[in-house]
Parts: structure tokens; C-alpha cells; sequence
């Protein structure tokens, strides 16, 4: 009974930027490349993953402020100077294709499932950890690469590339792409930091230092604490560094962890064989031009489950 949890927010803007604006539009010109695009990925990954069980998860809030209070550059560079305080960076003509995406998603009987204060990683956080698994994770966030666990198991089907070529990653694939344990991703993250998420790492540590690192120590916290043992054989110039940047590693695993245990309301998270409301798909469908995708989803929705 596999659980597919699907990271919304990262596949509507891939799809939104992947179909060009005048290959998708509806009757009257409005472009609809993100909502097309979005109900083909799901449709791929139900055909391919053939999942039992399927939520999608909604940023509630895409810079949440606890974040922020630990890590003021948390996703700053994404803020909208000219829109509302706090909005995020967000090409106009996909604004209006959100709202659609989750009515097709309702009508279809597919949750969408967000929770205040808190990212749609959180919410792929507490569903991997508190669900029935097998759980599989798709998105193209490496920071989920955490919640990879085989003994679940939960995997990431990361689609840096697309979901036509996404990677089926277990903590082996994890171990060969970064050099660490999922388990340890998070802490590794920090030490290498990620420009996409205002994330700035420790200066002139980079991804393989940053694995060295973890490999010896075990996690940040030991890393902390051989830096203060003057036998633990840190050279000169990187104990410098991290002494330098002590600040910075006190709060960022708080940022980049996600969370685990955030409320959520209760879910039939079961994948319907049909669309629970036929009549409001199709007229969805003829009303933006989404018929050829929203064909496409139901047929993948009547495939037989493994």
C-alpha cells in the first residue's frame, strides 16, 4: 500500500517553467502551462509508481517566520520588494493557475494539504514519518533527501530533472550523490549551504569538506564539539572557519531540518479509481483547455495497483 506524497510547490512551478506560456493556454488566451504541465506529472508518476495512497502538499506559508527568526537570509532573496510584505517572487500569470491546480485535485479526490506556519516540506516531513509506509517522496528539493529512511522505507523520487527522469533514491544513492547517510543530510547541508535557500554555509567549506566532515565527526553536533578539543586534528585554517561561523551552525540544522510533527487534519489518503466528481472535472477540463491532460490522469487513475 505505497504511499505517494507528492511536493506540489516544486512540480507546478518545474511545469510552470518547462511548458512555454503559448504552447498552453485556455479558450480565452489564459495561459494554463503550470496546470497542465502539474496534472502530467502526476499522471506520470501514478502510471510509473502505480501508488495506492497519494497526497499532494501546499506551501501554507513559503518562508514561515520561525524560520526566518533563526536565519534572517532564510529565502530572502525570493522576496517580492514590489508586492505585500513577506510575498514571495512569483511569475503573474502563475498565481491565477494555483487555485486551479486544487480544484482539479478536488475534483479528481486527490488532498492537497497544507498547515500555517509551516512549508509543504514539513508537511512531506510529518506525513512520511507519521504514515503507513512505504512511503515515496516526489520532488525537486534536495533537502528532502533526509527523509530518506530504508528501514520504512521511505524514498525520494528526486526530480531535479524532470519526472520523466526522476532518480528513485534510497540511502545508498544518497550516500553516492553527497558522500553521507540521509540521515546526516540535513547537518551536511548546513556546513555546504544552498544559495536557493539564502543558505549560507560555512565560508570556504564546500560539498566534499562538508563530507569529510560529517564522515569523521558523525553529525554538526560532534562536529562541535571536537572544535573545541584541541586533540581532535582539526586543521589550522578549517577549525578557524568553523570557530568563525559557530553562530551560523548553532541555528541552521533548526532551519534546514524539516519538521515532523506538525498538526494535520485527518486524511483519506487513499487514490480514487475514478474522479470523485466526473461532472466538475470535465467541465474544469473544456472550460481551460485541460482535456487531453485531465484524459490522461484518469486513465492513469483506472490502471490496476500492484
Amino acid at each position: 500500500m505505497t504511499l505517494l506524497l507528492v511536493d506540489a510547490p516544486s512540480l507546478y512551478f518545474r511545469a510552470y517553467f518547462g511548458i512555454p506560456e503559448s504552447a498552453a493556454k485556455a479558450p480565452d488566451g489564459t495561459p494554463v502551462n503550470a496546470v497542465r504541465g502539474f496534472i502530467d506529472f502526476i499522471a506520470t508518476l501514478i502510471r510509473g509508481r502505480h501508488p495506492d495512497r497519494l497526497v499532494c502538499a501546499m506551501d501554507a506559508d513559503w518562508r514561515p517566520a520561525w524560520r526566518v527568526e533563526l536565519l534572517p537570509t532564510y529565502k530572502a532573496h525570493r522576496l517580492d520588494a514590489g508586492g505585500a510584505p513577506g510575498a514571495e517572487i512569483v511569475p503573474d500569470t502563475l498565481v491565477p493557475q494555483i487555485p486551479l491546480i486544487l480544484e482539479v485535485l478536488e475534483a479528481v479526490g486527490i488532498p492537497a494539504v497544507e498547515a500555517a506556519g509551516y512549508e509543504a516540506d514539513d508537511v512531506l516531513g510529518t506525513l512520511a514519518t507519521t504514515q503507513p509506509g512505504p512511503v515515496e517522496v516526489a520532488s525537486g528539493d534536495r533537502d528532502l533527501f533526509q527523509l530518506v529512511d530504508d528501514e520504512k522505507p521511505v524514498r525520494l523520487l528526486y526530480c531535479g530533472r524532470g519526472v520523466a527522469k526522476l532518480e528513485d533514491c534510497d540511502d545508498t544513492a544518497v550516500r553516492a550523490k553527497y558522500g553521507v547517510p540521509a540521515a546526516a543530510y540535513a547537518d551536511f547541508a548546513a556546513l555546504r549551504g544552498d544559495p536557493s535557500d539564502g543558505l549560507p554555509g560555512v565560508p570556504g567549506v564546500g560539498e566534499k569538506t562538508a563530507a569529510r566532515l560529517v564522515t569523521r565527526y558523525g553529525d554538526l553536533d560532534g562536529i562541535l564539539a571536537a572544535m573545541d578539543d584541541p586533540k581532535a586534528g582539526f586543521a589550522a585554517g578549517l577549525r578557524g572557519k568553523l570557530v568563525a561561523a559557530r553562530d551560523y551552525l548553532a541555528v541552521a540544522p533548526k532551519v534546514v531540518r524539516v519538521a515532523r510533527d506538525i498538526p494535520l487534519p485527518e486524511l483519506d489518503t487513499s487514490l480514487p479509481t475514478a474522479p470523485v466528481d466526473a461532472d466538475r472535472l470535465l467541465a474544469l477540463a473544456e472550460k481551460w483547455n485541460l482535456a487531453g491532460s485531465c484524459r490522461r490522469l484518469v486513465d492513469a487513475l483506472a490502471l490496476p495497483r500492484r
